[in-house]
C-alpha cells in the first residue's frame, strides 16, 4: 500500500499541487467488485483546499487516472455503519449517498480517522460522523487539555513539510562555503553536527550568566507587590466614604422622583378635564336649536343643521381609557343621546310632512299638463328638499331606522304621484299617435270590415275620447288583428295607395316626432330625480377613483346591454348604489310598462314604426350608458330596446312570411312583384332612418335575410309562372332588384347586387336565344349538314360537291328567306316580346336591341360558311345586315 500511495502522489498528486494524506482501496457495495481507491488530499497552496479522490487503475497499463473528486465542504455524513463490531463497509454522503467496502477494517478505520483530523482543523466540525467508535475519534484527538486539537493534527498531518525560498537559500549558502557539501554529504553532515554542538554550548552558558539578572528582577516585583497592597487599602478607605455619599444621592434623588410624578400627574389630569370639558360640552344655543329650532326657514334649518353636526361631534368624540366609567361622562352621554332622539323623531315628522304637502302640491299642476307632450317639473320641489340634505345625513349617521323610514314614505308618496303623472303623459302620447283623423285614413286602407275596425279602434279609447292604452285593450286587438298580419303590414308596403301617399310619410315623421319627444322627456325627469335621490339621501352614486370598474356586454336578442362589475371599491359604495337603482325602480315602476304598451300600439299602427322606434332607442340607451352603465335608466331603456328588437325581427320575418305566401295570377303576366317593389321601399325607408344609426348592424343582418328571401321568392314565383316566360321574371325583377341596390349603395350588399346583376344578364341573353330560336329555320338546318360534312372530314372547298349540299340546293334554300318574310318574322317576334314585358321596367327595348344583335350574329356566321365552303359562286343571302337594322328601327318605331 505504501508503494501504491507513493506511486499516486508521484503521478496523480504531485503534478496538481496536492497532498496525498490518506488513501483506502475499496469497492462499490452489491455490485461487481472493480477495485478503486479512496484518497484524502490537501492543497499546497493558500487557502488551503481539501477534496476525496476517486482513482481508478486503468484497463490498459499499470498506471492509475483520476475519476471523480468531491470537495471535502460538500460531505455531509460519514457513515461506519456499525461502531461495535467491525465491519468494511461506510457510506459517504455527498449530493448523493455512495455505499463503499474497505478491502480491511483498518484501512477503513485510518481513512475514516483522517477524515475526521481534517474536519476538525479545516471546516470546524460541520461534517456528523454516525455509528464511529468513539474510540476511534478520542485516538485522533492527542491527551493534555492544554494541547489544542489544531496542533495535534498539524503533527499528524503535516509529516512532511517542503521548505521556504529563504530556508532553501540559506542551504544554498552553507553548501557554497563547503567544497566536499555534494561530493561528501556525510562529511559536511558531521561538520554540521559539530556547529550544531558549539552553538548549543554557548547558549547554556549565556543562560548561566543572566542568573543575576534574575534575581535583581524577583527583588523589584517584591517591592512592587508591597506598594500594591497599600493602595489597595487607601481605596478601601474611599471606597467607604463614597458608598455614605451614594446613599444620601439615592434619597434626595428619590425626593426628586416623587415630586416629579406628583407634578406630571395633575397635568394629566388637567389635560383630561380640559379635553372633556372641550368635547362634551355643547352649546346652549345649540341645545335650544335642537329642542326648539324652526324647520322651514332657510336660517332656522341651517342653525338645526349646525347644532346636530355639534352634538354628532359631541357624541362621536373618542374617549380616552377610564372616560367611560366617570359618573359625569355618564350622565352627559344620556343627555345627549335624549336630545339626539328627540330632534331625529322632529324632523322625520316634519319631512313626512314636506312629502305629502308637496305631493298634494304637485297634483294641482297635472291639469296644465294634461293637453301637452311634456312632463311636469320636478325641480322646485328638489330645490326645497334639499336644503334639509345635511340633515339627512346626520339622520342616517345617527338614526338609521328613521333614515330608512323616511326613505320608504318618500318612495312611497312619489311613486303615486309619478304613476300619475307618467300615466297621463302616455295618454297624451297616444292620443297624438292615434289622432282621430289620422286613425280613420290609415284604417281605412286596410282590407277590412269598416265595422271591425269602428271596434277595434274604439276599444283603444276611453269615454272622453282618449286612449286608454290598457294592456288588456292592446292585447285584444293583438289577437283580433293576428289573422291580417299581412294586411296590416301592407299599410306600409303595398303597392297601391298607401306605399306612395305623401301622408303615408307625414304619419311616420309624425311617430318619429312623438316618440322621440317623450324618450326625451322621460330621460331628464329619471336623471334629476335619481341626482336628488344620490344627494338628498347621500348615497353615492359613482365610484370613487380607487376603484376600477369593468363594463361587459351581455346580447339578448340582438341587443346589447352593459352590466357594470365594480373591483376594489368598498362594499358600501355597491350597496348604496343598488338601494338607488332600487328607490328608482320603486318611484318609476310604470315607466318600463307604459314604454312597452307604447311600443306595442306604434307596431300596431305600423309594422315599419318598428325601425324609428329601434333606432331612438338604440341612441338613448347608447347615451344612458355613456352616462353610468349600471343606473335605472340605463337597465329600463335597455329591457324596452329588447322589445323594440324583437317587434323589428318580428317586422322582417313577417315580411319573408309574405313573400312565401304570395300568389300571382295566372291570366295576367307578372310584372315587378309586389315583394321586390316593397323590398325597395323597405331599403329606402330603412337608409333614411338608420344613416349614423349606432343599430346598422342590425340592418345589416335584416338586409342580408330580406335579400336572400327576395332571390329565392323570386325564382320560386318564375318556376311557377304560366303566363309570363321563366326568364322574363327572372330578368325584370333581378334588373329592378340590381337598380335598386345601384340607387341605394347598400355596401353590405355588394356582393347580392353583383349577382343581381349576373342573374339579370343570364336571364336577359337566356330570353333573347330562347325568344329568337332559328328565325331562318331551313337555312339553318342546311349549313349545319355543312358543318357536319366537314367534322367528318370532307374538306369545306369540296363541300359543294356533295350531292345535298351543291350550290344549286343553297340556292333553293336562300330563295324561301326573301327580306319581306324576314320583316315580317321580326315583327311578330316583337309583338311576342312586348306581350311578355311589362311596362313599369321599360326592358323592350333593350331586349330588342339584344334580340337584334343575335340575330346579325346568326347571319355573319352563315355568310362565314357560305365564303369558306362556295367560294367564287356569287351567292348572297337576298337581305343584308343594313336591311336587319332598318327592319328593327322600322318595327320598333312603329310600335
Amino acid at each position: 500500500m505504501t508503494a501504491i500511495k507513493h506511486a499516486l502522489q508521484r503521478d496523480i498528486f504531485t503534478p496538481n499541487d496536492e497532498r496525498l494524506l490518506s488513501i483506502v482501496n475499496v469497492c462499490k457495495a452489491g455490485k461487481k467488485k472493480r477495485n478503486c481507491f479512496l484518497c484524502a488530499t490537501v492543497t499546497t497552496e493558500r487557502p488551503v483546499q481539501v477534496n476525496v479522490v476517486k482513482v481508478k487503475k486503468s484497463d490498459k497499463g499499470d498506471f492509475y487516472k483520476r475519476q471523480t473528486a468531491w470537495a471535502l465542504r460538500d460531505l455531509a455524513v460519514v457513515d461506519a455503519k456499525d461502531a461495535v463490531k467491525e465491519s468494511p463497509e461506510f457510506d459517504l454522503h455527498f449530493d448523493k449517498v455512495y455505499k463503499w467496502v474497505a478491502s480491511s477494517t483498518v484501512e477503513k478505520n485510518t481513512f475514516i480517522s483522517c477524515i475526521w483530523k481534517l474536519n476538525q482543523r479545516y471546516l470546524r466540525k460541520k461534517i456528523d460522523f454516525i455509528n464511529v467508535s468513539s474510540q476511534l475519534l478520542e485516538e485522533s484527538v492527542p491527551s493534555g487539555e492544554n494541547q489544542s486539537v489544531a496542533g495535534g493534527d498539524e503533527e499528524a498531518v503535516d509529516e512532511y513539510q517542503e521548505l521556504n525560498a529563504r530556508e532553501e537559500q540559506d542551504i544554498e549558502i552553507m553548501m557554497e562555503g563547503c567544497e566536499y557539501a555534494i561530493s561528501n554529504a556525510e562529511a559536511f553532515a558531521e561538520k554540521l553536527s559539530r556547529e550544531l554542538q558549539v552553538l548549543d554550548g554557548a547558549n547554556i552558558q549565556s543562560i548561566m550568566a543572566s542568573e543575576k539578572q534574575v534575581n535583581i528582577l524577583m527583588k523589584l516585583l517584591d517591592e512592587a507587590l508591597k506598594e500594591v497592597d497599600q493602595i489597595e487599602l487607601k481605596l478601601s478607605s474611599y471606597e467607604e466614604m463614597l458608598q455614605s455619599v451614594k446613599e444620601q444621592m439615592d434619597q434626595i434623588s428619590e425626593s426628586n422622583h416623587l415630586i416629579h410624578l406628583s407634578n406630571t400627574n395633575n397635568v394629566k389630569l388637567l389635560s383630561e378635564i380640559e379635553f372633556l370639558v372641550n368635547h362634551m360640552d355643547l352649546a346652549k344655543g345649540h341645545i335650544k336649536a335642537l329642542q326648539e329650532g324652526d324647520l322651514t326657514s332657510s336660517r332656522g334649518i341651517e342653525a338645526c343643521t349646525n347644532a346636530a353636526d355639534a352634538l354628532l361631534q359631541c357624541m362621536n368624540v373618542a374617549l380616552r381609557p377610564g372616560h367611560d366609567m366617570l359618573h359625569a361622562v355618564k350622565q352627559q352621554q344620556q343627555r345627549f343621546s335624549d336630545l339626539r332622539e328627540q330632534f331625529a323623531r322632529r324632523l322625520a315628522s316634519h319631512l313626512n310632512s314636506v312629502f305629502v304637502q308637496q305631493g298634494h302640491d304637485q297634483s294641482s299642476t297635472l291639469a296644465q299638463h294634461s293637453a301637452e307632450l311634456t312632463l311636469p317639473n320636478h325641480h322646485p320641489f328638489h330645490r326645497d328638499l334639499l336644503r334639509y340634505a345635511k340633515l339627512m345625513e346626520w339622520l342616517k349617521n345617527t338614526d338609521y331606522g328613521k333614515y330608512e323610514g323616511l326613505t320608504k314614505n318618500y318612495m312611497d308618496y312619489l311613486s303615486r304621484l309619478y304613476e300619475r303623472e307618467i300615466k297621463d303623459f302616455f295618454e297624451v302620447a297616444k292620443i297624438k299617435m292615434t289622432g282621430t283623423t289620422r286613425e280613420g285614413k290609415k284604417f281605412a286602407t286596410l282590407p277590412r270590415k269598416e265595422s271591425a275596425v269602428k271596434q277595434e279602434t274604439e276599444s283603444l279609447h276611453g269615454s272622453s275620447g282618449k286612449l286608454t292604452g290598457s294592456t288588456s285593450s292592446l292585447n285584444k286587438l293583438s289577437v283580433q288583428s293576428s289573422g291580417n298580419r299581412r294586411s296590416q303590414s301592407s299599410s306600409l308596403l303595398d303597392m297601391g295607395n298607401m306605399s306612395a301617399s305623401d301622408l303615408d310619410v307625414a304619419d311616420r315623421t309624425k311617430f318619429d316626432k312623438i316618440f322621440e319627444q317623450v324618450l326625451s322627456e322621460l330621460e331628464p325627469l329619471c336623471l334629476a330625480e335619481q341626482d336628488f335621490i344620490s344627494k338628498f339621501f347621500k348615497l353615492q352614486q359613482h365610484q370613487s377613483t380607487s376603484g376600477t370598474t369593468t363594463n361587459e356586454v351581455e346580447e339578448m336578442d340582438g341587443v346589447a346591454l352593459s352590466r357594470s362589475y365594480t373591483s376594489g371599491v368598498p362594499q358600501t359604495v355597491s350597496s348604496e348604489k343598488d338601494m338607488i337603482r332600487q328607490m328608482m325602480t320603486k318611484i318609476f315602476r310604470c315607466i318600463e310598462p307604459e314604454l312597452n304598451n307604447l311600443i306595442a300600439l306604434g307596431d300596431k299602427i305600423d309594422s315599419f314604426n318598428s325601425l324609428y322606434m329601434l333606432v331612438k332607442m338604440s341612441h338613448h340607451v347608447w347615451t344612458a350608458q355613456n352616462v353610468d352603465p349600471a343606473s335605472f335608466l340605463s337597465t329600463t331603456l335597455g329591457n324596452v330596446l329588447v322589445t323594440v328588437k324583437r317587434n323589428f325581427d318580428k317586422c322582417i320575418s313577417n315580411q319573408m312570411k309574405q313573400m312565401d305566401e304570395v300568389k300571382i295570377s295566372k291570366k295576367s303576366k307578372v310584372g315587378i312583384l309586389p315583394f321586390v317593389a316593397e323590398f325597395e321601399e323597405f331599403a329606402a325607408l330603412a337608409e333614411s332612418i338608420f344613416k349614423n344609426a349606432e343599430r346598422r348592424g342590425d340592418l345589416d343582418k335584416a338586409y342580408i335575410k330580406l335579400i336572400r328571401a327576395v332571390f329565392d321568392s323570386v325564382e320560386k314565383v318564375a318556376n311557377e309562372s304560366q303566363k309570363t316566360p321563366r326568364d322574363v321574371v327572372m330578368m325584370e325583377n333581378f334588373h329592378h332588384i340590381f337598380a335598386t341596390l345601384s340607387r341605394l349603395k347598400i355596401s353590405c350588399l355588394e356582393a347580392e347586387k353583383k349577382e343581381a346583376k349576373q342573374k339579370y344578364t343570364d336571364h336577359l341573353q337566356s330570353y333573347v336565344i330562347y325568344s329568337l330560336g332559328q328565325p331562318l329555320e331551313k337555312l339553318n338546318h342546311f349549313f349545319e349538314g355543312v358543318e357536319a360534312r366537314v367534322a367528318q372530314g370532307i374538306r369545306e372547298e369540296e363541300v359543294s360537291y356533295q350531292l345535298a349540299f351543291n350550290k344549286q340546293e343553297l340556292r333553293k334554300v336562300i330563295k324561301e328567306y326573301p327580306g319581306k318574310e324576314v320583316k315580317k318574322g321580326l315583327d311578330n317576334l316583337y309583338k311576342k316580346v312586348d306581350k311578355h314585358l311589362c311596362e313599369e321596367e321599360n326592358l323592350l327595348q333593350v331586349v330588342w336591341h339584344s334580340m337584334q344583335d343575335e340575330f346579325i350574329r346568326q347571319y355573319k356566321h352563315f355568310e362565314g360558311l357560305i365564303a369558306r365552303c362556295y367560294p367564287g359562286s356569287g351567292i348572297t343571302m337576298e337581305f343584308t345586315i343594313q336591311d336587319i337594322l332598318d327592319y328593327c328601327s322600322s318595327i320598333a318605331q312603329s310600335h
